[in-house]
């Protein structure tokens, strides 16, 4: 985990790092947890094509929504990873390409 104050987003995960915005945030099991469902999706797809389809599921819910959070929240990988965050057991369980049953 890296800490980084001036990170726009208040965390992120860009393999194989979870960046952080405060060092408080490293207690944080629901946020961690989340940004790890997003690194095994980066692993799946072999971390470059994650970040294309990532920009590529934005730009369409960008156009689909006109609005930025929209756009955002609805973006197949964040689908997947705020619906499972609270579930710290997830991962086990995970199954290979699961964010492909949140595409719309």
């Amino acid at each position: 985990m890296l800490i980084l104050p001036k990170l726009p987003a208040n965390a992120m995960a860009i393999f194989p790092f979870i960046l952080l915005k405060n060092s408080s945030q490293q207690k944080d099991l629901v946020l961690l947890n989340h940004e790890k469902i997003h690194l095994q999706q980066q692993l799946e797809l072999l971390i470059i094509p994650f970040y294309l389809l990532y920009l590529l599921n934005y730009f369409i819910n960008l156009v689909k929504y006109k609005n930025h959070y929209q756009a955002y929240y609805n973006i197949c990988f964040e689908r997947e990873s705020y619906h499972f965050e609270e579930d710290l057991n997830y991962l086990s369980k995970r199954k290979l390409y699961n964010w492909t049953k949140f595409l719309r």
